[in-house]
């Protein structure tokens, strides 16, 4: 039995000084829980002399990885650093040290989580990333462990508090985006380059780790069809309602016939389903599996503490098993010949608003396209009309059509005389 566990820091930020409060102040707790004290062995930061969040001795900083990775006293790990470079090279040392890794870092697992996993496998060594995804709400753990004799069928997630919050905004006070963006600045909800939220691009992240945990498949970042919410207008939100729907940025992934379908984008949610009532910078993943049915996890996904608890409950596990001596079972094998099923090919129903002149035989050269292409209308109706300019608003909600058809359809729709502009186009995803 080990007497001590030592934790090795690489980086103390926000959650890296939550971590260092929480060993600090819940040692006793974490003792119990473990079966031997915790203590931090060394600390990695950019500048020894910034203001931290908590204090901690001077003499477990430092701003050599080294000393840190290499230090015999640190048995496990504890990447805080965020990016991809050079957190991978720090990840990858460490496990080639044969020394187990906590990360919350979501850019490191969803580009080169299965490398990763591969490698810590043949070195017989834990990599445990619950805070990669959702914060303090816990999901990586269940796919692993609690769901595993599932089989999941698809995945939904409002994954990206920032987005979520902004989209809650829009929907409950019909403002624009820009306005909502600028307040969610000022609260400290968004970065002030907030593209990698608005952009999709952190939830694509998010999704490509789940994808892979859940299907047992190589699903990287590139491989996730991603669409911001940047286009979205008050008009979408209005009219949204009157059809029954919110729109949220979703993070959706299905397997069907062998193969996997991961896409992020704003779609629209009827409103009765328990995901579209999901507001504010809270988060919530809905997984459908074959025996369970549908399960949702639902909580806040960001924060000091929220992520503290998600880092704090893997180094714990992997603690338990250092203190006992004990041989963790192989990270998780997947499986490289799933194929990716590309946007082109995926079925659904869609809303497009468009903005056309007002004059006769309009609607019939619309859907005289729409229909080469073989989409249905479901519904169509005049929103608006501008009589000084001759202009009027369209909303098509389609039957359930093909992706690629209907983005041809609308690159034909725009080179019509009598079509202004493409207003926007949202995806309408349907639950069972």
């Amino acid at each position: 039995m080990k007497e001590s566990v030592g934790i090795g820091l690489l980086g103390m930020g926000v959650v890296g000084g939550g971590v260092a409060r929480i060993i600090s102040e819940k040692g006793h707790q974490l003792e119990h829980l473990i079966g031997a004290p915790v203590a931090i062995e060394g600390i990695l930061v950019r500048d020894m002399g910034r203001a931290r969040s908590f204090d901690v001795s001077y003499d477990l900083l430092t701003t050599s990885a080294n000393d840190v990775l290499e230090n015999p006293k640190v048995d496990i790990i504890v990447e805080l650093m965020g990016g991809e470079d050079p957190a991978l090279e720090y990840i990858q040392k460490a496990i080639s040290l044969g020394k187990p890794v906590v990360t919350a870092n979501k850019e490191v697992i969803a580009k080169h989580g299965p490398d990763i996993l591969s490698q810590a496998r043949q070195k017989g060594v834990q990599v445990l990333f619950e805070a990669s995804v959702a914060g303090g709400t816990p999901i990586i753990a269940p796919l692993l462990r609690d769901l595993v004799a599932n089989e999941i069928l698809t995945i939904h997630g409002i994954i990206n508090g920032t987005t979520n919050y902004i989209l809650t905004k829009m929907t409950q006070e019909g403002s624009d985006f820009g306005d909502v963006l600028k307040e969610a600045q000022e609260l400290g909800y968004a970065e002030s380059d907030p593209t990698n939220d608005v952009e999709g691009i952190d939830a694509a992240y998010k999704l490509a780790i789940l994808s892979t945990l859940g299907f047992r498949a190589v699903v990287k970042d590139v491989d996730v069809f991603r669409e911001g919410i940047t286009k979205l207008t008050a008009q979408d939100f209005t009219y949204a309602r009157e059809l029954g729907y919110v729109i949220k940025l979703l993070a959706i992934a299905s397997k069907d016939d062998g193969a996997v379908q991961v896409r992020v984008h704003p779609a629209f949610v009827p409103e009765n389903v328990i995901i579209a009532k999901v507001d504010g910078v809270l988060n919530a993943v809905e997984i459908q599996t074959d025996l369970a049915g549908r399960v949702l996890f639902h909580g806040r996904g960001a924060g000091e503490m929220p992520t503290t608890s998600a880092v704090a409950a893997d180094m714990v596990d992997i603690a338990r098993n250092v203190v006992g001596n004990v041989v963790a079972p192989p990270p998780l094998s997947l499986s490289d010949d799933i194929r990716i099923k590309p946007m082109s090919e995926l079925e659904t129903k869609y809303y497009v608003r468009l903005n056309v002149a007002e004059r006769p035989g309009v609607f019939a050269q619309i859907l005289d396209l729409l229909g080469k292409q073989e989409i249905s209308i479901a519904s169509a109706i005049q929103k608006e009309t501008n009589e000084e300019a001759q202009t009027a608003e369209i909303v098509l909600m389609t039957h359930r059509a093909k992706e690629s058809s209907v983005q041809e359809a609308l690159r034909l729709i725009s080179e019509l005389d009598v079509v202004n502009s493409v207003g926007n186009l949202v995806r309408v995803e349907e639950w069972d």
